[in-house]
């Protein structure tokens, strides 16, 4: 269940990263068998466009007219695919908790790194501090999906 709520922190930082990795894992067969991950999580196209929708968010943070992440449709987002990438990454008979647990984790990550990127970008800027938020969003998944498979 410590990968449920992994996974559901990273979401809280980008929304689509984890759900776009778990689903390419499941599309690989890359998830254990007794997994939570819905069947249509490893679809090929549902891999394939999990993939252009998180590569969009990556692109489209770095914009000056991007909504922040605590809006209504950001939590949502997070709740979403945080609660789906934490269902998937827990065993199948326990999928509803990873999906809380997954869930939680990327909506109270989402404040916590709201408040974080804020303080960055008044010092940094917004696209390196964003460029840094995607590399350890990205680093963060993989190193979940990593010790996953173990």
């Amino acid at each position: 269940m410590i990968a449920s709520i992994l996974i559901g922190l990273a979401a809280g930082s980008r929304s689509m990263t984890p759900l776009a990795a778990v689903s390419d894992a499941a599309h690989r067969g890359a998830l254990p068998a007794g997994s939570g991950a819905p069947a249509w999580l490893g679809h090929p196209m549902v891999a394939a466009g999990s993939k252009l929708m998180a590569a969009g968010e990556l692109w489209g943070d770095k914009m000056k007219s991007a909504p922040d992440r605590i809006v209504p449709a950001g939590i949502l987002a997070r709740l979403v695919t945080g609660g789906l990438a934490g269902a998937a990454l827990a065993p199948r008979r326990q999928a509803v908790l990873g999906g809380l647990l997954g869930a939680s984790a990327a909506v109270a990550a989402a404040y916590l790194t709201f408040d974080l990127r804020k303080r960055a970008i008044r010092r940094f800027g917004q696209t390196p501090t964003g460029v840094i938020e995607d590399a350890l969003t990205v680093g963060a998944t993989e190193a979940v999906l990593l010790g996953f498979r173990r």
